[in-house]
């Protein structure tokens, strides 16, 4: 997916898994098949703590990512999925280590994948879904970030996430549950029923800089550390 250097805005394809744990953690896992810095995948936790964490599997994608979302801590570990038909195994080295199950789309994913592709990719489709994911979903597509960015989520499809299982630094974090209280990233949430979602997302920037470019947050710390 190419960068627009006439708009600023930089465009991913790919899913976004959202999911609570018993422990209080909740997790969003991120996809990403096509996206300005080739394909690639993060996850954003938050603990029963209020602790934000990001997994990110570069230092520039970290960069990058904390410059659009709010984190107290970056570490970068190499994160990768495996897709078995329904099965998902996401890994991040020796931190993280979490499975789930993808379960058949519902009305809300029927409706969604009847969206062209090419309509769902653009920005202004967003005045037509926020107010419907807003009342249905309880998120919104469309809205400020950090770095004085913006963002444009045009989902796709929506599966009900039906079983998972996650271990953190070597601690289980319970049962599958809902997304609750809601994350606090900043303008990226996940709906509070566990479900995984085709999105396209555009990300706006004041400017068009390289991908390299980009700076953490102050408040962030970031450590070297050792998904369709």
């Amino acid at each position: 997916m190419r960068r627009s250097e006439s708009t600023g805005r930089l465009l991913f394809d790919g899913w976004i898994a959202g999911m609570g744990t018993t422990s209080g953690a909740r997790l969003v896992l991120g996809h990403w098949l096509r996206s300005p810095f080739g394909p690639f995948s993060d996850v954003m936790l938050e603990r029963a703590d209020g602790h934000r964490l990001l997994l990110a599997p570069t230092r520039r994608m970290g960069d990058f990512i904390a410059g659009t979302y709010a984190f107290d801590e970056v570490r970068v570990a190499p994160v990768r999925v495996r897709v078995t038909g329904d099965d998902w195994t996401v890994t991040a080295g020796p931190l993280l280590d979490v499975r789930f199950i993808a379960g058949r789309r519902g009305p809300v994913g029927l409706l969604l994948r009847a969206v062209p592709g090419v309509l769902a990719a653009r920005p202004f489709w967003t005045v037509v879904t926020n107010p419907l994911a807003r009342l249905l979903l309880g998120v919104r597509t469309r809205g400020t970030a950090g770095g004085g960015r913006h963002e444009w989520y045009g989902a796709r499809d929506l599966h009900l996430i039906t079983a998972a299982t996650a271990n953190l630094q070597g601690r289980d974090l319970g049962s599958l549950t809902a997304v609750a209280p809601p994350v606090r990233f900043g303008f990226g949430s996940t709906p509070r029923m566990p479900c995984l979602v085709r999105v396209m997302t555009t990300v706006g920037t004041r400017r068009s800089p390289a991908p390299s470019a980009c700076t953490p947050p102050r408040e962030s710390r970031t450590h070297e550390g050792g998904f369709r």
